[in-house]
């Protein structure tokens, strides 16, 4: 029986492998986005670089409509949120904003930009996480399971990850 040198083996592809978040929900907001007339996420997730300041800050795309004609060379209508009392100056800035949007991807995609009567807070997506101090059960429970480990580094390390579990747990058993 012949018998594959192992430097010519195909190299065997793992199932199980670790992705990241956004390669885990690009299946379930690539659909969404495409009803929103989005053909990528990318114009979203680079709003703060595509968008001239202070649009980056105050606005945020809520979808492009496309002409219904089958020549769709003209681009499509973009609508932003736009932040309380800015809208004004966005209305007036929509060619900027246009030209800085095709100027980034290369080509005509935004001929027009409208603004949506749904409001954008900014910042609000952000979330203000609180300092959990953990309790000095959990403190001596951590310092107890690590303090076998001989390197002082991976003892900190496992120290800062354990006292951070511990204290997650008891945020939701509490």
């Amino acid at each position: 029986m012949w018998i594959m040198p192992e430097d010519k083996l195909p190299e065997y592809k793992r199932r199980n492998r670790a992705v990241s978040v956004a390669d885990a929900l690009a299946g379930a907001i690539d659909p969404v986005l495409r009803k929103r007339g989005f053909a990528s996420r990318d114009i979203i997730s680079h709003w703060s670089l595509i968008a001239p300041a202070p649009f980056n800050e105050t606005t945020l795309p809520e979808k492009l409509s496309w002409p219904r004609a089958s020549n769709n060379a003209d681009g499509a209508t973009l609508v932003l949120r736009c932040a309380p009392g800015q809208a004004l100056f966005a209305q007036h800035e929509a060619p900027a904003i246009a030209a800085a949007v095709n100027r980034y991807f290369g080509y005509v995609l935004v001929r027009d930009v409208r603004l949506s009567a749904e409001p954008f807070t900014p910042g609000s997506g952000r979330k203000v996480q609180k300092q959990h101090k953990p309790s000095p059960d959990a403190i001596a429970r951590v310092g107890a399971q690590t303090e076998r480990v001989e390197d002082e580094t991976l003892r900190e390390a496992l120290r800062v990850l354990g006292l951070a579990l511990s204290s997650k747990t008891e945020r939701n058993n509490g």
